[in-house]
């Protein structure tokens, strides 16, 4: 009996394994020796960020043609080139990436719960919704640093994830497992070109900075003395920063949380300083540009839209060509904006930055005039960026407004210093109310004039800046608010003043609308020169077909051309347009923010034939980062620019107004910054200056 169950067992045995062997002759394919030579090449991680389950499989995909030579994330382009000559094929330029953390911690609202569970942030976040109130936030459990296949990711003594962007191989582990977002992977080109998200960790300055800058990270790196990565942080969304730091209104100070307990962050202040220091230690910061990629790109326009949009467009890898029509590039950077606030060699440094990079430039080539749309079609280029500003200062429309002494603002501040260089025993009137009225009356007063300015509205409504304002009337501008010129008076074919009258708004209390003239108010004011800077606009003239057609639509009330507010693409695919030919008169941050804003459009127009539109955009102030009180422990005074004498002032064009501060102001001034996410905030920022006598203590730290 045993012995026959123990044949039965052999021949059945015996048979499965003749059937099994013919199968295997029958079903055998051959292992295609290239996917052994291309798995050599591989760094055997199996970290799967490929997207495949290892480096078998991974090397698989390469030989069968499914997947490129580079796409080992944990290799590097050497290796990527090696596998490419196993394949006979050319390996593609491959953007390095780097995990990121987005969150910068500090003190949120209570902790919703205590979980005393399972140590990882996944099941934190599944069972209760994560520990903290702020839905971004780092939960702190270190789950990333766990999943980390190449101790590239560390947790800091404050429970936040710190990277080591040269053991980081993006494989993307990490944000897999952080439920939060707080852990994101990016590279050069996603880091310059990506737009604001609701689901990103922006403080307020972030969220109303036209160009995104990230003024929370280059402030920290500032305090601790990191000069060079403070000025690669700005540069990541500013290639302008000398010319930023100088003239921008600064609408990020005016939404600083700090501004709740105490005065706003000098933000402007400090980001003048990097810059400066960048510029005086005489050796410009490195900057990557990813490898040539063949796409041309005209840009028409060497102003700050233009110069932007050329800076970002190079660095991840394209061919800008700025056009422009002057001999200088620079915009109204250059000649129009005084030295006095905007120095020509800090103009020079910007501009040199940005052409090292090689972006090329052709000046005195006039679009519309010589050169076309078609003309740059049949040259290769594949997007034009129109940037070309608005030049255009209207007529005042009042009688004689055409009259010999009648001038326009651009006009005049382009002569200034050699057209017209002593202006003592005269009289200037100066109409209008914008940041180029004030610097009209601030020339004209540095030339010995005597400068009356017809302001068409109440301080407040004023367009111009409240420091230009100020800056102005200290040096002797006679601003008449709440006023407007009737007719220019003449005397032999020559300006001999101005008639004008009072303006009134419906409801004092509610100056909201256009003000009205007030009758039996008329006034006169003597003047040997009337300047008009009600305005500027955009010259139609070259934006004109040969027949003599606007080539594109324009906005009604700004006076620019209509571009999708996101991507700046206007009706004719592959224009898109920027700066203030877009916006109309504005302010050199948002001409870069524009700049890159167009950058990014171009980018995905010419490699991928479409531009995305985020689904989550920040377009206006996130609501629940609008905290309307806080706990802050200390009180640290606003630091002060250094201003040079009115006497100097009224004597000098080349001498700036305002000088930069010596570095300990700088950092103390960078530790008044709460280190604000969305929601969070540090709590003990400024600790370190306690002992200063100018430093008050309103909570005593840890207490209720």
């Amino acid at each position: 009996m045993v012995t026959s169950s123990i044949l039965v067992l052999f021949l059945l045995g015996l048979t499965a394994a003749s059937v099994l062997a013919v199968a295997a002759r029958i079903l055998h394919v051959k292992e295609d020796p290239r996917v052994v030579s291309v798995e050599a090449c591989l760094p055997g991680a199996n970290c799967g960020g490929c997207g495949y389950p290892g480096c078998s499989a991974a090397a698989t995909a390469v030989v069968n043609g499914d997947a490129p030579p580079e796409l080992c994330v944990a290799a590097n382009m050497e290796t990527a080139t090696r596998i490419a000559a196993i394949m006979g094929s050319e390996v593609q330029f491959k953007e390095p990436k780097v995990a990121t953390n987005i969150c910068s911690g500090g003190s949120r609202a209570n902790l919703l719960f205590d979980y005393k569970g399972v140590e990882d942030c996944r099941a934190e976040a599944l069972l209760y919704g994560g520990e903290k109130s702020c839905g971004i936030g780092c939960i702190g459990l270190g789950t990333c640093v766990k999943v980390c296949g190449f101790n590239a990711i560390r947790l800091s003594d404050a429970g936040l994830p710190v990277v080591d962007w040269n053991a980081c191989r993006s494989c993307g582990k990490c944000a897999e497992a952080c439920p939060t977002g707080a852990i994101r992977i990016s590279s050069v080109a996603s880091v310059l070109l990506h737009l604001n998200q609701t689901d990103d960790c922006l403080a307020p300055c972030m969220q109303k900075c036209p160009a995104q800058i990230n003024v929370r990270r280059y402030i920290q790196q500032l305090k601790q003395g990191d000069m060079r990565g403070a000025m690669l942080t700005i540069k990541e969304h500013n290639p302008l920063p000398l010319a930023v730091g100088r003239v921008c209104p600064a609408p990020c100070e005016n939404i600083c949380r700090r501004k709740i307990v105490d005065e706003g962050v000098a933000i402007h202040t400090l980001h003048r300083y990097v810059a400066d220091w960048e510029m005086q230690s005489g050796t410009r910061v490195n900057l990557h540009c990813n490898p040539p990629s063949g796409h041309k790109v005209a840009i028409i326009g060497g102003g700050p839209a233009g110069l932007s949009c050329a800076y970002f467009l190079r660095r991840v890898g394209h061919e800008p060509v700025i056009f422009e029509k002057r001999e200088h590039i620079g915009g109204m950077m250059r000649g129009i904006i005084p030295e006095y606030r905007l120095p020509a060699k800090v103009v020079d440094w910007e501009v040199q930055t940005i052409l090292n990079l090689g972006v090329e430039t052709r000046t005195g080539v006039a679009f519309g005039r010589d050169v076309t749309l078609a003309d740059l079609e049949k040259e290769g280029f594949e997007a034009v960026f129109i940037a070309t500003g608005a030049w255009k200062v209207p007529p005042l429309g009042i009688d004689n407004d055409d009259a010999e002494g009648v001038l326009d603002s651009i006009s005049f501040l382009h002569g200034v210093g050699h057209v017209y260089t002593d202006l003592r025993g005269k009289t200037v009137a100066v109409v209008g109310g914008s940041n180029t009225a004030m610097d009209v009356v601030r020339s004209a007063a540095r030339l010995g004039a005597e400068v009356v300015a017809l302001v068409p509205c109440i301080q407040r409504k004023m367009s111009a800046n409240k420091e230009e304002i100020l800056r102005a009337v200290e040096i002797g501008g006679d601003l008449r608010y709440m006023t407007a010129p009737l007719a220019i008076e003449v005397e032999n074919g020559a300006v001999s003043g101005v008639t004008y009258c009072d303006l009134a708004y419906d409801n004092p209390e509610k100056p909201v609308g256009e003000p009205k003239p007030v009758s039996g108010t008329k006034a006169f004011v003597r003047a040997d020169m009337v300047i008009a800077a009600t305005d500027r606009l955009v010259d139609d003239g070259p934006l004109c077909d040969a027949e003599g057609k606007p080539m594109f639509k324009k906005d009604k009330k700004t006076g620019g051309i209509t571009a999708n507010p996101t991507t700046l693409q206007t009706d004719i695919p592959n224009v898109f347009v920027g700066g203030e030919v877009h916006t109309g008169r504005s302010i050199l941050i948002q001409a870069v923010a524009d700049g890159r804003r167009a950058a990014r459009a171009i980018h995905f127009h010419v490699t991928e034939g479409a531009v995305p539109e985020p689904d989550n955009q920040q377009v206006q102030v996130i609501p629940e980062s609008i905290l309307k009180d806080m706990r802050v422990n200390y009180s640290i005074p606003r630091v002060q620019e250094p201003l040079i004498s009115m006497d100097e002032r009224r004597h000098t064009f080349k001498e700036e107004v305002a000088g930069s501060i010596a570095y300990e102001k700088a950092r103390k001034e960078a530790s008044r910054c709460l280190r604000c996410g969305l929601t969070c905030y540090d709590a003990d920022a400024g600790a370190e200056y306690t002992l200063d006598e100018d430093v008050t203590v309103i909570n005593a730290p840890g207490g209720e």
